[in-house]
């Protein structure tokens, strides 16, 4: 076997290649893209907006029932990309954490504490040969009283960083990129909004309609974690195209 041949090193989590990659944990990131839905979170002034897009499959399944948004606390919610069984798996795990550190100290967690121990839950699975890494990514958005609005996005490597805008799935790089350019940090909560939706809808080179896309929002004023319904969502596609 060539020492640059990856046969043999993919077939087991734990070991790495000559090269120095698991090839199991980009397989991962690979199962992410492959669900072709390309999620947005940014914050900006005193609210985090999350925004994805929403994917109903065949005309007889409720489109009640497709989410990829959920709250995990009262005041935490999160938007998952990729694989969805492994992602609501994953989505009760962090509803569990975060209800067991709120009986052990009595206190809501705080989001970054949440999303650096979904993040060491998905690096132990990078070491252990009897589980697999989740196909999924999880933004979480929160207001928090010390910080402020926040962003904090986990990958199935076990790596986890706040941000002030990202992006994830099949079109991040374009996403990313638009982010970059059109990003203030000094947005009002509709405008905030509208470039999450802009940002998904120039990616994606399609107009959305008000039952495909999902948008999450926190804020100062409300920082229950709150899902746009279709009406609020319409409006706000409205005020966009009469922009353009």
């Amino acid at each position: 076997m060539s020492r640059g041949s990856s046969a043999g090193f993919d077939r087991h989590i734990t070991i790495f290649s000559p090269e120095g990659r698991l090839y199991q944990v980009e397989y991962a990131f690979k199962a992410i893209t492959q669900e072709n839905i390309t999620t947005v979170a940014l914050k900006s002034g005193d609210c985090a907006v999350v925004a994805t897009q929403k994917k109903v499959t065949e005309k007889n399944i409720v489109p009640d029932t497709v989410t990829h948004l959920f709250r995990v606390t009262k005041d935490i919610g999160c938007a998952m990309t990729g694989r969805i069984a492994d992602a609501r798996s994953q989505v009760q795990k962090a509803r569990y954490e975060a209800a067991n550190f709120r009986y052990k100290f009595g206190y809501d967690m705080p989001v970054d504490v949440l999303c650096r121990r979904i993040a060491d839950i998905n690096q132990v699975y990078t070491q252990n040969a009897e589980m697999r890494p989740l196909g999924c990514s999880m933004v979480l958005i929160a207001y928090d009283d010390e910080i402020g609005p926040s962003v904090y996005k986990t990958d199935p490597a076990g790596y986890y960083s706040g941000f002030r805008a990202c992006s994830v799935g099949a079109k991040m790089l374009e996403a990313n990129s638009y982010l970059e350019k059109k990003y203030k940090n000094n947005l009002s909560e509709e405008k905030a909004i509208q470039l999450a939706i802009t940002c998904l809808s120039s990616v994606l080179a399609i107009d959305f309609k008000p039952n495909g896309i999902e948008i999450g929002v926190v804020s100062k004023t409300d920082p229950t974690f709150r899902i746009l319904d279709e009406r609020e969502i319409e409006e706000h596609l409205t005020k966009i195209a009469e922009k353009d």
